[in-house]
């Protein structure tokens, strides 16, 4: 049988990477002859997206986008940690130089640090970053505990790692000053891996939001 991927470790070199990357960048420049030389001058995307490195989510393939028009953060399991100089600084140049009118934090169905968040096994280094998302878990015990189906918790964890993902993005005080400035719009995404959808994710409001400010700002309600 057949695989259904393009790149086999085991039949293809690095040089088909790049016989396919030619091959691709004929097809776009054929359809938009103009894109790549507009590309070589500067970038005005309107969204950043910060999703999780899982390889079966692939921005710009999953929005139906084309190069230059989704800027890009992802780490394990879509995390936005308050000392992450990472994605501090990602977030800065998006929302101060880029300027971007849309935030999507975007989890997934399946993912592999969710997963692991959802056991006690110590895994080492890695669990430095799972800790953010066992505090979640740990926030949200009790609503947990009542799923008694395993793979039905861990969606529910993914969903609720996105809840609190978004509200620690818009604590953030370049994203703040921008909601309230200019408008922009942060959202939460779920990506189901099993039937390509993106799914827009009904944020509650932040229990803390009063202290970060947050409450003072009136979002527009996503169109359906």
């Amino acid at each position: 049988m057949s695989s259904i991927f393009r790149f086999s470790a085991a039949h293809d070199s690095i040089h088909s990477l790049l016989q396919r990357n030619r091959s691709w960048a004929q097809r776009i420049s054929a359809l938009r002859p103009a894109l790549f030389p507009s590309l070589a001058n500067s970038q005005s995307p309107q969204i950043l997206w910060i999703g999780c490195s899982d390889s079966r989510v692939p921005e710009t393939s999953v929005l139906d986008l084309l190069p230059g028009e989704v800027f890009v953060h992802r780490n394990i399991a879509n995390v936005l940690p308050s000392n992450d100089l990472s994605s501090l600084s990602v977030i800065q140049y998006a929302v101060e130089v880029l300027e971007v009118k849309h935030i999507i934090i975007c989890g997934h169905y399946g993912c592999g640090g969710v997963l692991a968040a959802m056991s006690n096994t110590k895994l080492g280094l890695i669990d430095n970053w799972l800790k953010h998302i066992r505090d979640v878990r740990a926030r949200h015990r009790h609503e947990l505990e009542r799923i008694a189906d395993p793979a039905c918790k861990a969606k529910r964890l993914v969903e609720l790692n996105v809840v609190s993902q978004v509200h620690n993005l818009k604590r953030n005080s370049n994203v703040l000053d921008a909601m309230k400035k200019r408008g922009l719009q942060v959202h939460g995404f779920v990506y189901d891996v099993a039937t390509g959808h993106v799914n827009l994710m009904d944020i509650p409001k932040d229990p803390d939001a009063e202290v970060y400010g947050v409450d003072e700002i009136l979002e527009p309600s996503p169109s359906k």
